[in-house]
């Protein structure tokens, strides 16, 4: 059985690949650098358009129209520019009623797309630009620490990491925000009172790292223009002692964090990327592998939600306590507890 995996390296080779829903326009050079925040495409996602009847508007017949024609296909135009005319004693004239491009002009008439609203798609990470995919978007590379998670409020963001949970299972409280933390990516413990979330966009903080939060905070979290990235769950969780060991080790590092919604089709997870020294040889990241004795594994569900352990056993259908035949293994945990679990209960951390 495949295993699902949630990366946490200290030194990985990264590479991401960032694309516009529709077709649009990449904005960036490869080679370049970039930061997350940076602009590197962008795309009118509703285009809106308008069809003006030249002909009509002119007083004049479709195929006289063409000498009067102003403004050609791909040519910007402004509210209250003249598309066509001046015709006759009268000067008529036809007017763009909105700012915009033509697309296209035949039998008679003239096609405007109006100036929209664009959406920017932006870098996610910082690294180098090493392939453009053109109209679509770029490929980013990077070598840095990698810490996923597994809930995000789709915000981007970069900053020195500063640390504030002295153990994993702390709580964050608001009396441990002040302005000594303002514009850093803040690493916290499980959290459950929304005014932590109202001091860290007030400060402003630029990205917020939790172990586990409330769920009765989402609807507030997605509202924050501050990235929020939730490590290992809701409800009150302990961050596991893997990630926790790599960040807490980490203070006053450049950080990247993405804090994009976990993607289950394509595997994209909200992250974090930490910068490291340059010449640093990182380590192999698989994105699918089986489960194997050895593998370092998390449980996912309850009632041992978020506790961390080893494959003692080689995976086999076996069957459980409830009586269902299912892939399953023997975990072997670090209070030295041992208990045979399904497959579908754990991930595994690389």
């Amino acid at each position: 059985m495949y295993a699902p995996i949630r990366q946490i390296i200290p030194i990985a080779y990264i590479q991401r690949k960032r694309l516009l829903p529709v077709p649009g326009k990449v904005t960036v050079r490869q080679g370049g650098k970039v930061i997350a925040t940076d602009a590197v495409a962008e795309a009118i996602l509703e285009p809106e358009h308008i069809l003006y009847d030249l002909a009509r508007g002119l007083g004049v017949p479709e195929d006289e129209v063409e000498k009067y024609i102003q403004r050609k296909p791909d040519m910007e135009v402004e509210e209250g520019d003249v598309l066509a005319g001046p015709v006759g004693i009268t000067r008529r004239v036809v007017r763009a009623t909105r700012a915009g491009r033509v697309v296209l002009t035949a039998g008679g008439h003239l096609l405007l797309q109006v100036k929209s609203q664009v959406f920017t798609l932006r870098a996610g990470m910082s690294g180098v630009v090493t392939e453009l995919h053109p109209d679509r978007g770029v490929t980013i590379e990077t070598t840095g620490g990698l810490v996923q998670g597994v809930w995000g409020n789709g915000r981007l963001g970069v900053g020195q990491l500063s640390i504030v949970a002295q153990s994993p299972d702390e709580e964050l409280t608001p009396a441990r925000l002040d302005m000594s933390m303002r514009l850093a990516v803040l690493l916290g413990g499980a959290c459950s009172n929304p005014e932590v979330l109202r001091l860290a966009e007030e400060l402003p903080l630029r990205g917020l790292i939790l172990a586990s939060m409330s769920a009765a905070l989402i609807p507030q979290a997605l509202k924050m223009r501050c990235p929020v990235i939730v490590l290992d769950g809701f409800g009150r969780l302990p961050m596991n002692p893997v990630a926790y060991q790599l960040l807490s080790t980490s203070e006053r590092n450049e950080v990247s964090i993405n804090a994009e919604p976990w993607n289950h089709l394509t595997g994209n997870r909200p992250e974090v990327i930490l910068s490291v020294p340059a010449g640093a040889r990182p380590l192999e990241t698989p994105d699918v592998e089986r489960f194997q004795k050895g593998d370092l594994v998390r449980v996912v569900r309850q009632p041992f939600h978020g506790k961390i352990g080893e494959l003692t056993s080689t995976p086999a259908l076996s069957s459980l306590a409830n009586g269902i035949v299912a892939p399953a293994a023997w975990v072997a945990f670090e209070d030295h507890q041992k208990m045979i679990l399904p497959l579908t209960n754990l991930e595994v951390l690389k």
